[in-house]
């Protein structure tokens, strides 16, 4: 397909994107060309639009930003076979290479050679993303396309919570983003004897309340650790789900734990070392602590398909839906805090 499209560009090592007249990308063999219906803001494209010191590491511009949107392939290359034009479609964004070690023993999700779109090569803010066709995933046609280009972070959510037991247990989620509001539906879904939630951020807080959490803190005002202690007769939550990447909170979270629990790490701190008591908060109890890494190609992504068909309901979290052209706005608003998720519409 020839013509220009809208994309939103990082075009210098500096703040900012810029929206521009592009080339609609060419398809390969193995690729599709997807018509953007929806595309959601990530924390990550909110680093890459302020040029963090991640993004001054990472990003080679001139590259399209943006990696989480649904639409429909218009567009496919000689040697696909997996999806076909007129399939409404959202990616796994993570492109593997299928030959290291962990992609041979079923690991993808960790792969070592793994490129990003919208970090790595072109992104989806634009009305056209051309993706290798084995990254899509066929959505239910009746999904609502913000919906479903938010389906790649609540594969995170679901990854995170459905890491270790949930039926019956008591869970806390440090951190109340959006992909922290969307594990606590899915909680509830997988029957969560209880959830509380901790974060500072107000209009998050009642966010999480809406979405069911049962017990919301703020640790800026109260002592989570107390509460969730009170609210277990003394013994502590089964699972956390840190999803701040605060040190504050990444203590808290561990001392939160009974005795065998688990903390399922998604959140990410801002440098480079946290400070833990590895001895009365690790090793003594016996907790287990995990670090999780996006989602499991393809388990993840067949659990949200059945949550979503089950009724999960994220639609809540999706609080601001604006033109491309007003991403600006978009980026603040995710700066401010005073939001859920964010979706563009080409």
């Amino acid at each position: 397909m020839r013509g220009t499209m809208r994309a939103l560009v990082k075009t210098e090592r500096a703040p900012g994107l810029t929206l521009q007249e592009v080339d609609i990308p060419s398809v390969g063999p193995h690729d599709a060309l997807v018509k953007v219906a929806a595309t959601s803001i990530c924390g990550t494209d909110f680093h890459i639009y302020s040029w963090d010191e991640w993004s001054q590491g990472r990003i080679k511009p001139p590259m399209i930003a943006g990696h989480e949107f649904a639409g429909e392939v218009i567009e496919v290359g000689d040697e696909v076979k997996v999806v076909a034009p007129g399939d409404m479609v959202s990616a796994e964004t993570h492109i593997v290479c299928h030959v290291c070690p962990q992609c041979k023993t079923g690991q993808l999700h960790t792969c070592i050679n793994t490129s990003i779109i919208g970090v790595d090569v072109d992104g989806c803010f634009a009305e056209y993303v051309s993706i290798p066709a084995e990254n899509l995933w066929i959505n239910d046609p009746d999904l609502d396309p913000a919906v479903a280009s938010a389906q790649e972070p609540l594969g995170n959510a679901v990854h995170t919570a459905l890491d270790g037991p949930v039926a019956a247990a008591r869970i806390a989620v440090t951190g109340c983003g959006p992909i922290g509001l969307m594990s606590i539906p899915v909680l509830k879904k997988c029957g969560a004897q209880l959830v509380i939630a901790t974060e500072v951020n107000e209009y998050r807080l009642n966010l999480a309340r809406e979405l069911g959490a049962d017990i919301v803190i703020n640790p800026a005002e109260e002592d989570p650790v107390s509460i969730a202690l009170e609210a277990t007769d003394g013994l502590g939550v089964d699972g956390v789900l840190e999803m701040s990447g605060s040190p504050q909170a990444i203590n808290q979270g561990l001392k939160m734990l009974r005795p065998g629990g688990r903390m399922s790490v998604l959140g990410v701190p801002p440098g480079r070392e946290v400070s833990v008591d590895m001895a009365n908060d690790i090793v003594f109890p016996g907790v287990s602590v995990r670090g999780i890494a996006g989602r499991k190609m393809w388990e993840t992504w067949y659990q949200v398909s059945g949550l979503l068909a089950a009724g999960l309901d994220i639609e809540p979290i999706i609080t601001h839906r604006l033109p491309l052209e007003e991403f600006e706005q978009g980026m603040e608003l995710m700066a401010s805090g005073n939001s859920g998720k964010v979706v563009l519409i080409p």
